[in-house]
This record gives structure tokens, C-alpha cells and sequence, in this order.
């Protein structure tokens, strides 16, 4: 991968649908979230589809499913595809993983597998959707302690979710567990592992904030909100405090890249701070380039 010749590093894409077709949400949640969204193009590219769509555009994207198959019983688009797509498109795509924390041992296994044979540089946790506390010691601090030692990040998705909107009781899915102070103690806890905060994180964006600025080790993507619609203190913080902690993510194919970069363009943040919002921030955090 060539970062020199990139425009953006895209930290929060999902991997949709598997080379047989199968996809990690039912079909009343995924035409649910394209309602939500407003979605434009296609709700379910391949994996070949967002290597193509990126290259186009001189874009890297981190890459994921969500694991959620305890909680929905819906199994996930497979980690080892993801990874064995990134590995063919090496120039454009980073593959991420995603472990259901009610895989238990198994789980845990499952990550160190993925990290050593697979080359998966984080993991992809949605509380909501998964259903559990992030600081539940019980059901997902053994995962925690194979990213911190493998060096590996822990994205989590935080704030309210477009899974479910609209649909009869949000389709079970709770938005309690994505509170972003419930990651907290896991930064408190893991000191050395790197987080983070994904979207801006309504109705919790202050707590969000605050684990950023007081957590050195966490870190807040943009993704799932078109810019014009950020809190102000969001604004704010990116370009100030928070200036090398902030990540560009567009949460495709639900919001693409071009709708983000084109509102992101009208926000009032200096010059000198958007390429590291952009790109310089993410290769860091991604171990890209150099510390």
C-alpha cells in the first residue's frame, strides 16, 4: 500500500455480502438501514465491488463484518473472506475481523487465529446489535487481552444505530450498551490497547469527547453521519484538541465516501488539520507509517 499516493484512509467500511450471497443482517434490517440512510447505489456490494469502487477513487478502506450470530442468529460474512480480499487487494483494502464475545474461549481463539494466520490489524464490536456491555468483564475481556497483545485495535461502535430504525421495537436492539462511557473502563482497564470510538456518538457525544481527551489510547471515527449534521463540539474538538485522535470514515455502503468528503469540505476546520483527519491520523493508528 502506498500511503504517499493516497488521498484518504476510509477506517469504517462493512463487508455486506459473502462471495455465496450471504449476508450478516436479515433482509428487514438491511432494507430497513437503507431506508434510514438513504442509501445511494448498491446496500450489498462484493467484497471485489469495494476494492474496485476504492481503487477508483485512490482511497484505503478498513474492512469488516459484524459477528453478531449469538444475538440475531444470523452468522456473520466470514472473517477469513474478508481477510483473503484484503489480501488479494493489498493496495486498497485493510482487513479488520469481528468476534461474537458469546464465543467465549472459542472466540478468543478465533482472534489470535485471525491475527496470526490472517493478518487482521483490529476488531469490529457493535454492542447494540451484539448485545452486551463493552465493560462486561465477564463476556468480552478475554478478547480484549488478545488485541492488547497482538497490538491490534478495538473498534467499537457507539451512539445510536441506523440497524433497526423504523422497524417494530428497533428489531430487539437495544441502544444502551453503545454508550461510549461503557468503553472507558475497558481503556482504563487495557491501558496499552488501542480504541476506537466509532460515529459521532448521539445522544452521548459529550462522554464521547471526554474518553477521547482524558483515554490516551482512544481514538473517534467519523463515520455514519453525513458532516453537516456533527454536533458542534464534535467540530470543535477535530480540529483542536482532538486534531490527531480524529479518524475519516464514511461507514460505506450505507453513506459513501464522496457524499462525506463533499460535506466534510464545507466544515470549518483549518487546512493543516484535514489531511490528518483524512490520512495521516488513521496510518498511524494503523501502524502504516512510521510513529
Amino acid at each position: 500500500m502506498d500511503i504517499e499516493k493516497l488521498t484518504a484512509i476510509d477506517v469504517h467500511t462493512h463487508a455486506e455480502v459473502s462471495s455465496r450471497g450471504h449476508s450478516s443482517l436479515d433482509d428487514t434490517l438491511h432494507a430497513a438501514s437503507a431506508a434510514y440512510f438513504k442509501t445511494e447505489g448498491d446496500r450489498r456490494p462484493t467484497l471485489e465491488e469495494t476494492a474496485a469502487y476504492y481503487r477508483e477513487r485512490n482511497m484505503a478502506a478498513v474492512i469488516f463484518t459484524v459477528d453478531a450470530e449469538s444475538a440475531t442468529g444470523t452468522a456473520p460474512v466470514p472473517n477469513e473472506e474478508v481477510a483473503e480480499a484484503a489480501a488479494a487487494h493489498p493496495d486498497v483494502l485493510i482487513p479488520f475481523a469481528s468476534v461474537d464475545p458469546f464465543r467465549g474461549k472459542a472466540g478468543v481463539r478465533q482472534a489470535r487465529r485471525l491475527v496470526e494466520e490472517y493478518g487482521v490489524k483490529g476488531f469490529k464490536f457493535h454492542p447494540s446489535i451484539q448485545g452486551f456491555y463493552p465493560d462486561d468483564r465477564a463476556v468480552a475481556y478475554d478478547l480484549y487481552e488478545v488485541i492488547e497483545e497482538t497490538g491490534t485495535i478495538a473498534l467499537f461502535h457507539t451512539g445510536q444505530t441506523g440497524i433497526g430504525a423504523g422497524v417494530p421495537g428497533g428489531g430487539g436492539i437495544r441502544l444502551k450498551y453503545s454508550n461510549p462511557l461503557h468503553v472507558d473502563d475497558v481503556a482504563a482497564d487495557f491501558p496499552h490497547l488501542k480504541i476506537i470510538l466509532a460515529h459521532p456518538s448521539f445522544p452521548w457525544q459529550d462522554e464521547a469527547l471526554a474518553v477521547a481527551t482524558h483515554k490516551p489510547g482512544v481514538h473517534i471515527d467519523l463515520s455514519g453521519w453525513s458532516p453537516k449534521y456533527f454536533p458542534p463540539q464534535l467540530v470543535r474538538y477535530a480540529g483542536s484538541l482532538l486534531k490527531d485522535k480524529v479518524l475519516f470514515g464514511s461507514d460505506f455502503p450505507v453513506l459513501t465516501p464522496d457524499r462525506w468528503l463533499a460535506d466534510f469540505a464545507e466544515l470549518p476546520i483549518k487546512d493543516e488539520v484535514r489531511p490528518k483527519i483524512l490520512k495521516e491520523n488513521a496510518a498511524r493508528l494503523l501502524g502504516l507509517t512510521k510513529p
